[in-house]
């Protein structure tokens, strides 16, 4: 059973949305997660909420994607954000902020966390209806629909989108690549890639391609959405 069934078939289901910061976040799936001797201290704490919240199947793509794996790779980045968009819950994991900060308010820590700077994370924060957020210690910062004004000011992602109250697809092309603009990622060809749920469009990774993978990803998009915004990009 792959993840997309999982996550359509056995109920409640969690996933996970953080900055991978060094190699210990990254555990073989050859060996159970639990046993595993270099096992993060983020996959014992999501483990810890996920459980006290009920859910019985969490997924961190750190441990649940063999990366030595060119076909699972590949399935998995054109899949990621069906995934996100199906789980029940997404908490995202902020190591960069402290329990008490105030998310509100121009200096938080919220507000200027890595987090909300990164490629990936952008469908993370988008693709699921229900999106907690937590301290570093693990404690409950705040919800996606409590504080979509907030993060409308900072990654700039419509609050109707963050809400439900509008589509992804009604947003322009144009719109969506500027909510990407100043994004980082570890890889250059994630800047495409981390991007292909954002616009419904699917490509197989080609690692090394360096730049063609957005002239790929452009392609893409325009044979699949009629929409001249990109052009103005």
């Amino acid at each position: 059973m792959n993840e997309l069934q999982t996550l359509t078939t056995l109920q409640p289901s969690a996933v996970v949305s953080t900055r991978v910061s060094h190699s210990l976040d990254r555990c073989s799936t050859r060996s159970s997660i639990l046993s595993h001797p270099k096992l993060s201290h983020k996959v014992k704490g999501i483990c810890k909420v996920a459980r006290k919240a009920g859910f019985r199947l969490v997924w961190n793509d750190a441990c649940c994607i063999d990366k030595s794996s060119s076909a699972e790779l590949s399935e998995a980045i054109n899949s990621m954000y069906d995934w996100f968009r199906l789980s029940d819950m997404c908490y995202v994991y902020l190591q960069d902020v402290a329990d008490g900060d105030r998310p509100q308010e121009a200096q938080s820590d919220f507000r200027k966390s890595r987090w909300h700077t990164r490629g990936w994370t952008l469908q993370e924060l988008i693709a699921p209806e229900c999106v907690e957020f937590l301290t570093q210690t693990w404690q409950f910062l705040g919800t996606k629909l409590g504080l979509a004004s907030t993060l409308e000011e900072i990654t700039g992602v419509d609050v109707n989108i963050l809400t439900g109250r509008a589509t992804l697809n009604s947003a322009s092309v144009a719109r969506r690549m500027s909510w990407a603009a100043k994004r980082e990622t570890t890889r250059i060809e994630d800047q495409a890639y981390s991007l292909m749920g954002i616009f419904g469009v699917h490509m197989p990774p080609i690692y090394g391609e360096g730049n063609n993978a957005f002239l790929r990803l452009q392609e893409e998009i325009i044979r699949t959405i009629p929409d001249q915004t990109i052009f103005a990009w």
